[in-house]
Parts: structure tokens; sequence; C-alpha cells
């Protein structure tokens, strides 16, 4: 099989369309004091508050280490609250403050202004948005690899095989 160009690789399209689409946040969440990986754990706490940690983390797909750090970041800016489930102290719940849902109200038109900017059709939207979650799940870890795929560890590409 003939190796793609770079150019041709869908998976180089993928990437560069992701860090267009953080680059066109930047300019609409700056002035809310947000990152886009913040922005993702706030919409996912205004969709449902209350929520534990591992729940949050399962909702945003970000793993724990990186998950942590955010949520201590957003909780320094007022917009949230940490506390002890009353049903269990190792659980710990996440609540919008009232400076986090006047922040929700600040930034009630950044999801349709993005998708104006992007300028796909709603079907084009519907049919991207299905894809990208094929491809995740795809690849999520617990899925392994498509049939008929085998995947090597960087160490078994970097040594050859001793015949």
């Amino acid at each position: 099989m003939k190796a793609q160009r770079m150019s041709e690789q869908p998976c180089f399209a993928l990437y560069s369309a992701v860090n267009a689409v953080t680059r066109a946040y930047r300019p609409l969440l700056g002035p809310l004091g947000l990152t886009y990986t913040q922005y993702v754990v706030m919409m996912t706490l205004w969709e449902e508050d209350h929520l534990d940690l591992r729940t949050l983390a399962d909702r945003t797909r970000l793993a724990s280490a990186t998950l942590t750090p955010v949520v201590r970041r957003l909780e320094a800016k007022g917009l949230l609250h940490r506390s002890r489930a009353a049903d269990d102290e190792r659980r710990l719940v996440l609540t919008v403050s009232r400076t986090g849902r006047r922040l929700q109200r600040e930034a009630h038109d950044v999801p349709e202004t993005m998708l104006r900017l992007v300028g796909l059709s709603a079907d084009d939207e519907e049919r991207l948005r299905d894809l990208c979650e094929q491809i995740r799940s795809t690849l999520s870890p617990d899925h392994g690899p498509p049939h008929g795929v085998t995947v090597r560890s960087s160490w078994e590409l970097a040594v050859p095989a001793i015949r």
C-alpha cells in the first residue's frame, strides 16, 4: 500500500480542524476568563449541577489527572464549589456557584456563535458529530483495535525482530 501524503491523511485534517476550532474559541472565551477545557467543564455542570467528580470525568471525557486541576482553578475563580457527598464522604460533588450561574448567562451565545463561525449546515454538523463519535468510540481503550488491525508498540517499531 502506498503511503499517503500528510495532506491526504484524514487524521491530519482532523488534527488541523481541532486546532482551528480551539483557536476560534479563544476570543469568545477569553473575555469570560475561561480556557476551552474549563468551558467544557462548566457547560457540563450548567447542564446538570451537583455532579460527582467521576461522573463529570465520564461526561467530559477528561482523565481525572486533567480534570482535577481544572476543577481547582474553577473553584479558585469562584465558579463552583467542591463538597463531600452526604451519603459517601469519598465522593467529591461539584456545584455551580452564583458567580458560575452569572457566567452561564454571559456565555449563553457562545455555542451559537461557534456554529455560525464553523459555517456547516445542520445536516453536516450532525454528520460531523456522528463521525467524531464513531472515531472516538472505535479508538477508546476499552474498544480495542478494529478487526484485522495489528497495533505495534513504539518498541516493536523501533527494534527490528531478531531472527
